[in-house]
């Protein structure tokens, strides 16, 4: 009944560390089925080369298991909400990559500085300020993805056109309209994380990116009349 998101699933988390993204089992992917109002996300603990399709736990937006013999991610409960409250997300992907989680755990939005930057986003990547003491004692997970949604409704940002932020001293998530989108745009925000880095070391006084450079980069791509790629 649900072999095709668990197959889904499993193909996007074998990507993760393919691309770099996660050590040892620093991570997860899931991905919905909106119409069941399910979805398949990675086993907790449970190493990438030993993972199959079987594997994959089914589980309902409100985080309780529906399929499957292993635990869900203990991401699970911020994977539910964010696809409880965010119609149109297929796909969701938490790492603990490198530079991303490095931004997280400084407490900093990344700054937008260069084309690569402005070629997916025309904004900073937001970094959500650190959980309050009362919710980590609580319902942790679930209150993660609380977070994330606090974060976007506070400053008027669209999780349509921003697909991915940080979690203050936690790590990055990015979603899409797909599992392998979400997953690209977990690369992509590793990989402007790395850039924003380097950058601020050649030159600690490193301006932003001009607006007419966002602009026209951004709307090359994304644009009514964009003309990148095929």
């Amino acid at each position: 009944m649900y072999s095709s998101i668990k197959e889904e699933a499993y193909h996007c988390n074998m990507q993760l560390p393919k691309l770099g993204l996660v050590l040892f089992t620093f991570g997860n992917v899931s991905v919905s089925d909106r119409d069941k109002s399910v979805f398949a996300i990675k086993p907790s603990g449970v190493p990438y080369e030993e993972l199959s399709p079987n594997d994959m736990v089914i589980v309902d937006f409100d985080g309780r298991i529906v399929e499957g013999n292993l635990r869900p991610s203990s991401d699970t409960k911020t994977h539910a909400v964010l696809y409880k409250h965010w119609d149109g997300i297929g796909g969701i992907t938490h790492t603990h990559s490198t530079y991303a989680t490095a931004w997280a755990q400084s407490q900093r939005d990344i700054p937008i500085f260069g084309t690569t930057h402005a070629d997916h986003l025309t904004t900073d990547i937001p970094c959500a300020p650190p959980m309050e003491d009362d919710r980590i004692a609580g319902n942790y997970e679930y209150e993660t993805g609380i977070q994330i949604l606090d974060h976007f409704k506070n400053h008027n940002l669209d999780y349509k056109e921003l697909e991915m932020m940080l979690v203050g001293n936690h790590a990055p998530f990015a979603w899409g309209k797909t599992g392998l989108k979400s997953v690209y745009n977990s690369a992509v925000l590793e990989q402007v994380a790395k850039m924003a880095f380097l950058t601020e070391q050649i030159n600690p006084s490193a301006p932003k990116l001009k607006d007419a450079l966002v602009k026209k980069h951004y709307e090359r791509k994304h644009g009514r009349n964009a003309y990148y790629g095929q």
